[in-house]
């Protein structure tokens, strides 16, 4: 199980301490959204009032050391290098969010931020504290390869040889991701080896897949050794958590990371 932790006036929750790297992902609790946002919703796309969601991002920022780079994720696989992007992004002025599910950085303070309501956030760094790198990985994402491409993505920036570690914070447990036949299909047609992570509910048309524990076979093969799952479930332990699952018009939760100085 992860840790729960007041951070400021913020619940948030992390893992073990790691050299050179902060990392935690909010909860629903300490903002100022309304039902069925209630409370601490970050996510603009929700339906939610906007004023809302930007009080609830200044919370936020009040306990970091810079602004999060926002993506606007799509499920897939495209890694940022959010160093390059702010440069480009100073150079033109423009301040959309890109499109990407995963962002790496080599810098200091350089806050990398992803949102999610069931889907796996997941944060990989250097054992040294001397790259990072974070994912926002549903199944499509998963199946995809996001986080092998972030991995590849963050290698190119350091030595051969570095160790890496990871951890997969709240999101949707087997018990209650009932999938079909596609998303089955999506993982054992490339690893038939996934066929351990899905329980069949209805033989040859639905099984209950098990998101974090993939993750941690897919990251485990890439060469990360060491894996931290959270343990939580975003979509029984609502009072923690938003789930898309459990309730379409929902908010977002944040999972924000950054090397320290």
């Amino acid at each position: 199980m992860g840790i729960l932790i007041p951070d400021a006036s913020l619940p948030t929750v992390t893992g073990l301490p790691w050299c050179g790297v902060n990392y935690f992902c909010t909860t629903r609790e300490g903002g100022v959204s309304g039902a069925p946002w209630t409370a601490l919703n970050v996510g603009l796309h929700t339906g939610d009032d906007a004023g809302h969601v930007l009080a609830n991002r200044r919370l936020l920022r009040a306990g970091l050391p810079n602004e999060p780079l926002w993506l606007d994720q799509v499920h897939g696989a495209q890694v940022l290098d959010a160093d390059n992007h702010l440069k480009q992004q100073q150079l033109s002025g423009q301040c959309v969010p890109p499109s990407a599910d995963a962002a790496i950085t080599t810098q200091r303070n350089r806050v990398l931020a992803v949102m999610t309501a069931d889907c796996l956030p997941v944060v990989i760094a250097s054992a040294d504290g001397s790259a990072l790198g974070v994912a926002h990985a549903g199944w499509r994402g998963l199946a995809a390869g996001v986080l092998e491409q972030t991995l590849h993505a963050l290698r190119s920036r350091v030595p051969g040889g570095t160790p890496w570690r990871a951890w997969v914070g709240p999101a949707i447990s087997q018990r209650h991701f009932e999938v079909g036949a596609d998303v089955f299909q999506a993982f054992v047609t490339h690893d038939p080896h996934s066929a351990v992570f899905f329980a069949e509910k209805i033989p040859g048309q639905k099984w209950l897949a098990d998101l974090p524990a993939m993750a941690r076979r897919r990251l485990y093969q890439a060469g990360v050794s060491s894996i931290e799952l959270s343990g939580y479930c975003s979509y029984s332990q609502s009072e923690l958590f938003y789930s898309y699952r459990r309730a379409a018009c929902t908010g977002r939760m944040v999972t924000v990371a950054w090397l320290s100085q």
